[in-house]
């Protein structure tokens, strides 16, 4: 009976192990004052929408992004208006990845840009459909109105949420 006491106790404490890691990796927060400090020039304020070039109808672009990176739907990542792709060091094929912080709705996310497009006027930015989920997680809204986009300064930034 101790043996299948302490068997069962061995089995919960290996599940728990197991699933906190994981669990860790999806709620990465960043320290808010580190991320708006290194937020470079004045913010960019505009409607945010999402997009995904493998859903059917999709009338722009292709599976790779402008960084020569595949399309992603799970990271977080996002497209910034072509005119802006200066001010966001580039997003040039085959360049390291630049970071931008999103801030909507009352929350912020660290977003790596790795594409550019011609956006739907008025727009500023696509999210890719995990940075939307964030901010909208019924994608009922479709456009996000009054986004503030910061391009970051630095390289090695970890996207997702700001705590």
């Amino acid at each position: 009976m101790l043996f299948r006491s302490s068997a069962a106790i061995c089995g919960a404490l290996v599940a728990l192990v197991i699933s906190v890691p994981a669990a860790r990796s999806e709620i990465v927060a960043v320290h808010s004052l580190a991320v708006v400090a290194a937020a470079s020039g004045e913010a960019i304020v505009g409607a945010a929408s999402t997009y995904n070039p493998f859903k059917p109808g999709w009338r722009e672009g292709g599976p790779n992004t402008a960084s020569g990176e595949r399309y992603d739907p799970s990271v977080w990542a996002a497209a910034i208006k072509t005119s802006l792709r200066q001010k966001f060091g580039g997003v040039l094929y085959g360049a390291r990845a630049k970071f931008a912080l999103v801030e909507a709705v009352g929350k912020k996310v660290i977003v790596k840009i790795n594409d550019v497009g011609p956006l739907t006027p008025g727009r500023i930015i696509d999210l890719n459909e995990r940075t939307m989920r964030y901010f909208d997680p019924s994608l009922q809204r479709g456009v996000i109105k009054g986004v503030k986009v910061m391009p970051l300064l630095g390289d090695y930034w970890i996207p997702g949420p700001v705590g």
